[in-house]
């Protein structure tokens, strides 16, 4: 759906002008917080590919991030059945609560290990912090990655087989922590495997999908 469509779709009238943007990390899925969009703020959230709302006590537009630099960048934008309300997905690039907090809401919600693993290997990659075996895997370059996922596969068949349901366990660990090195080389995300899966589960794809800029 184009971005003049999808502002023509909201029922405005019906929420006098603003509507509640959820906002959820992209990555993770935990609920951030939650702010108001009125036309503008909206248009210029889908044509800039940041987050934008109306302030509704000081009557003006603001950008996320824009005093803190904590700013929100879009992945995803969906509309509810009745057109009255917006689930942004977006990557934080810093705390989102004014108080320091990663969320508005304090309980939060607990990180998914694997994804958080995953992100610590990408950070690995970029920043090759020395005395890291992760960094000796990516300096040592794709043939040795592959090699030991290899190894590591083989080492799980053989805790399956002839070990306890422990070293299994532990195993597994192991060939997914090198797994993910690999895909990680490859430039592959997590997202992109997620998203083969739900293509093999028969899942249609989002109706509401929107074509973000990047920044």
């Amino acid at each position: 759906m184009r971005s003049k469509e999808l502002v023509r779709k909201m029922d405005w009238e019906k929420v006098q002008g603003l509507v509640p943007a959820i906002i959820q990390d992209s990555e993770n899925g935990l609920v951030l917080m939650l702010g108001y969009m009125d036309q503008e703020a909206l248009t210029r959230t889908l044509n800039t590919g940041s987050v934008w709302f109306y302030s509704r006590t000081r009557k003006t537009l603001w950008k996320k991030g824009e005093t803190s630099g904590n700013v929100l960048s879009v992945e995803d934008i969906q509309v509810d059945c009745d057109n009255d309300t917006i689930l942004v997905k977006a990557r934080p690039t810093g705390p989102v609560c004014h108080t320091g907090d990663r969320t508005c809401f304090k309980e939060g919600a607990p990180i998914n290990e694997l994804k958080a693993l995953f992100k610590v290997l990408e950070e690995r990659k970029r920043d090759l912090p020395k005395d890291s075996y992760t960094t000796k895997l990516f300096e040592a370059g794709l043939d040795r990655i592959a090699l030991k996922v290899a190894e590591e596969s083989l080492e799980v068949i053989q805790a399956a087989t002839k070990e306890t349901r422990e070293r299994v366990v532990e195993e597994t660990a192991d060939l997914l922590y090198h797994l993910f090195v690999l895909l990680v080389e490859k430039n592959v995300t997590l997202v992109d495997v997620e998203k083969e899966l739900q293509k093999r589960a028969g899942r249609k794809p989002r109706e509401e999908k929107i074509a973000i800029p990047t920044a």
